[in-house]
């Protein structure tokens, strides 16, 4: 089993080594922007006939019945504070 244990041991390097690729040279900032989303969403309604479903969800009724997914996003604003 010595080779396995080989295995599962870390590479020993030296403690100043570690040190100096653990600190980065400048810390990161936070940035916040404004972001213009298209999502492709599932919505449900209950109707009678097809083209009474698509007045009624013209017209904003029913539900998301699904989440959906992002299909495009682009930033409108990056806020530089």
């Amino acid at each position: 089993m010595p080779a396995r244990s080989a295995l599962l041991r870390a590479p020993r390097t030296a403690p100043q080594v570690v040190r100096d690729q653990a600190a980065p040279a400048t810390k990161p900032r936070l940035f916040h922007a404004r972001m213009l989303v298209t999502r492709l969403e599932e919505w449900c309604v209950e109707a009678e006939t097809a083209e009474q479903a698509r007045a009624l969800l013209a017209a904003g009724a029913g539900h998301r019945c699904t989440p959906g997914e992002s299909i495009q996003a682009e930033i409108d604003t990056l806020l530089d504070d």
